[in-house]
């Protein structure tokens, strides 16, 4: 296989999810092979037992370097970490589970700092489970800003027809309106047209969400929310030539976007961007985390684990994620 396909860092996320069916599902394609070098970070007995549910004949090549990878449709290349216990069972919490998924998103991060890897695509982890094993963190988002040391990065969702960045994320809805500021909200709005005039977008038309009904109505609705903490972020990233518009009303705005009038939404807190991504599809939507010096990937959907281990899951967003990191990765 021809060295300057990316390679790609898999991360099994939560063992006890469907995060490991969702891999071997995926794995089995030989187009993912055709346009990158792919393996996994995670248990070795938790594949075998996700091959088992899926039914799928796959070999596995325990290795303890990417560069050790065979990269062969037909086996799959995995950094066995060996966490977990053989029994471990489907679709429960616990610290056990949430330890291991933490510590394949670190091995996983070490291979990209080192330049060993080109991205990392993960699979869901159970927040619950994580604060069961002691790593206090919202999601997958915080972990990696903290162990590549990055200051300002975004949740981006991308989906067919949509792209959302959010100012706030894992927070609840009273402390997401006070964490907004100016400040915050101009970053996200930089790293919304950074991101997209890097994937090739020259001049990307961005819009804001207003924080209120009708984004505030004039003071109609709210405390001037949209006056202190949108407006003068929006004035500042328009002098610098970026060409952003806001603050919009939400109601209408994401159906704008969709139209094609504006190339990314700024969402001001989790669920006004997530819900729209997710009407379009839970196996359509993609997570990117953008401003971090390396390229992460993920699922838009969590560990399901009412269905884990039953062969239900569908892998058709985790293909989704594989093939953005792919287009994203450095050539």
């Amino acid at each position: 296989m021809a060295v300057n396909k990316p390679s790609i860092a898999i991360t099994m996320g939560d063992p006890s999810g469907v995060g490991p069916e969702i891999i071997v599902k995926s794995l089995n394609d030989q187009n993912i092979y055709e346009n990158c070098r792919p393996f996994v970070v995670g248990d070795l007995k938790i594949l075998k037992k996700a091959l088992d549910v899926t039914n799928i004949e796959l070999q596995l090549n325990s290795i303890s370097n990417p560069e050790d990878a065979k990269y062969e449709c037909g086996t799959i290349d995995i950094i066995d970490l060996d966490l977990v216990s053989e029994n471990l069972p489907w679709g429960q919490v616990s610290a056990e589970a949430g330890n291991a998924a933490f510590r394949y998103l670190e091995t996983a991060i070490a291979f990209a700092n080192e330049g060993k890897i080109h991205g990392i695509c993960t699979a869901p982890l159970n927040k619950e489970a994580l604060h069961k094993a002691g790593h206090i963190y919202p999601g997958h988002t915080e972990i990696l800003a903290e162990l590549t040391n990055t200051k300002d990065f975004a949740m981006m969702l991308s989906a067919p027809g949509l792209r959302v960045i959010h100012v706030t994320t894992h927070v609840g809805i009273i402390d997401a309106v006070n964490k907004i500021n100016v400040d915050r909200q101009y970053t996200v709005i930089k790293l919304a047209h950074d991101t997209l005039q890097k994937a090739g977008i020259k001049s990307p038309r961005i819009a804001v969400c207003g924080i209120n009904p009708h984004a505030g109505e004039n003071g109609l609705f709210g405390n001037g929310e949209e006056e202190e903490k949108i407006i003068p972020a929006v004035e500042k990233a328009q002098e610098e030539g970026i060409n952003v518009q806001g603050p919009l009303p939400a109601d209408t705005l994401f159906f704008r976007a969709r139209r094609g009038d504006f190339d990314i939404v700024v969402a001001q807190y989790h669920d006004q961007g997530h819900g729209p991504i997710k009407v379009l599809g839970l196996e359509a939507g993609v997570n990117i985390t953008v401003g971090l010096p390396i390229i992460r990937t993920s699922v838009d959907h969590g560990t399901a684990f009412d269905i884990a281990g039953k062969n239900i899951a569908d892998e058709l967003s985790l293909k989704e994620a594989i093939r953005m990191a792919i287009e994203l990765a450095p050539e």
